[in-house]
């Protein structure tokens, strides 16, 4: 049973395998049709399949290794000489330059994100009157010695409390004390009078 269970397995990697081949052939026909350049990137996003999965196996290393033949040919060398090699780092190569493409639109997009707000903050400092800076300095000290004092004054009232918690719990128990000391003489009967 286990290897009907193998079998269905392998047949179904045969399966998946092959249909990503026959996705990567219709990225590669679509990119000859647009005349736009073979990235592994790219194909990947087209044809839905992972990077690794193009450099790692033979038929699809073959298959982009063909689509690329006509327009990478070299007068000098042969297509039999060519490193196998030579493929994979080209690809590499421009999918570095893709990100690198990529990561300077994000610095520039962050950078002009940053001048904007560096110039949100430039007029709102112009909005204000002359001396209202050091007004709102002045006044941003004052408040927090007014939260230090308060602060200050709230454990100071914590403390109080405190105290006066265990005050009140000693004069209690003295209070249960003085009750038990009473009690034999509040439950006695009383002597009858003469």
């Amino acid at each position: 049973m286990s290897t009907s269970r193998t079998d269905a397995a392998v047949r179904a990697r045969r399966q998946a395998t092959q249909e990503m081949l026959e996705r990567l052939q219709t990225a590669l026909a679509a990119t000859a049709r647009d005349h736009t350049p073979v990235t592994v990137a790219a194909l990947a996003r087209t044809a839905r399949v992972s990077r690794t999965f193009l450099y790692q196996n033979e038929q699809a290393r073959a298959l982009i290794e063909q689509a690329t033949r006509p327009s990478t040919s070299h007068p000098g060398a042969s297509a039999n000489g060519r490193s196998r090699t030579q493929p994979a780092w080209r690809e590499r190569a421009l999918n570095a330059e893709e990100a690198l493409a990529q990561a300077q639109r994000e610095i520039r997009t962050q950078r002009t994100h940053i001048a904007e707000l560096l110039g949100k903050m430039r007029d709102l400092e112009h909005d204000l009157p002359e001396g209202s800076l050091q007004r709102i300095v002045t006044e941003n000290t004052t408040l927090k010695q007014q939260v230090r004092q308060l602060t200050q004054d709230k454990q100071h009232v914590q403390q109080r409390l405190a105290s006066a918690r265990q005050n009140n719990r000693f004069l209690d128990r003295r209070t249960a004390d003085l009750e038990a000391q009473l009690a034999p003489y509040l439950t006695a009967p009383h002597p009858p009078a003469p």
